[in-house]
């Protein structure tokens, strides 16, 4: 009996070192983020690509849960040194909002000034970093909320206080509103890798979520998903007045130039009143201009003086007066 239990304890003994040695194996370390995301991170700060101020404050380090967090990131409560102020004070990594700087100079003000004769003073933001999966779906894959890669906006806010909702001014906005959306969409694309806007899916309905995820290469460089594809619209200049805008005209063509030229002389139908003069003919104001041929001038002899002619007037064979002594005859002299 004692041999037996004796047995039994080294078995379990066995098996639990066995389930030990197992588990030394197994790789229980906490899982690390990307090493891109560091790299990113550090080279963004080693070209000086933002500068700390009143609206961008450095924060401590964040490490998890998971891969989730920042190395490096900042307490963001306004772009363009203040210009652009935000509704609350979001964490963001420094690509991220060196982008969004970028993003509002080049494509944003520019397009509020164009369509609005203001500029943009605050952007209503629903969000930056949150360690979850995309669209909160459970099981999903991580989101790039998680690591402080992503911004979504809800609206804009001009100088005069007009308020430009997302989830009301996509589709139902006037038509400043609905082109100046078109515009920061469609500008965003070129700077951000990932821009989704109301009509790419449900979730997106009531903001734009602009971030710079690796999707990998393309033959033309970063592989960047835009959705719904949106063409930006023809720039405008400063607003005119509050009168509707003229109809457009497809081409403009001067009503002189649409009318085909007149290649027949008109005819003349009878109708009431007198009746048009009378129309010479070409051919004789041609023959008029012709000319005759020149020939020596002779001078004809002097015309006979009554009774006298038989005594000037040479006489012919037939001893009768020559015609060419009573008169001359030649072309041109009368």
């Amino acid at each position: 009996m004692q041999i037996l239990a004796m047995a039994r304890r080294l078995l379990l003994l066995l098996a639990i070192a066995t389930l030990l040695a197992a588990a030394g194996c197994s790789n229980y370390e906490r899982p690390r983020r990307p090493p891109w995301r560091s790299q990113a991170e550090s080279a963004c700060l080693a070209q000086n690509a933002i500068h700390v101020s009143a609206f961008v404050q450095p924060a401590r380090a964040i490490e998890g849960p998971g891969i989730c967090g920042l190395d490096h990131p900042f307490k963001v409560s306004g772009f363009l040194d203040g210009a652009v102020q935000l509704n609350s004070a979001y964490t963001l990594d420094c690509p991220m909002i060196a982008a969004l700087n970028r993003w509002l100079t080049e494509v944003v003000q520019p397009a509020a000034r164009a369509r609005f004769g203001e500029e943009v003073a605050g952007i209503d933001s629903m969000g930056a970093y949150s360690c979850r999966t995309m669209n909160n779906m459970p099981g999903g894959r991580i989101s790039e909320h998680a690591f402080g890669n992503a911004l979504d906006i809800g609206g804009f806010r001009l100088t005069g206080g007009r308020e430009i909702s997302i989830v009301r001014d996509w589709w139902r906005g006037d038509e400043e509103a609905r082109a100046f959306l078109q515009d920061v969409h469609a500008g965003a694309c070129e700077h951000f890798t990932t821009v989704l806007s109301p009509g790419s899916n449900i979730f997106h309905y009531n903001h734009i979520h602009l971030d710079l995820a690796l999707h990998g290469n393309t033959a033309n460089g970063l592989r960047r998903i835009c959705r719904p594809f949106v063409e930006p619209t023809r720039p405008l200049g400063p607003p005119r007045d509050t009168l509707p805008n003229p109809p457009e005209i497809d081409e403009e063509i001067d009503v002189a130039e649409a009318k085909a030229p007149i290649r027949e002389t008109p005819t003349f139908h009878p109708g009431p009143g007198p009746a048009p003069p009378a129309r010479i003919p070409d051919s004789y104001f041609a023959a008029a201009l012709r000319t005759a041929p020149a020939r020596a001038y002779a001078p004809s002899p002097p015309e006979p003086v009554a009774g006298q002619a038989g005594l000037n007037a040479p006489l012919g064979p037939d001893k009768s007066i020559s015609g060419a002594g009573l008169m001359s005859t030649a072309p041109g002299l009368y």
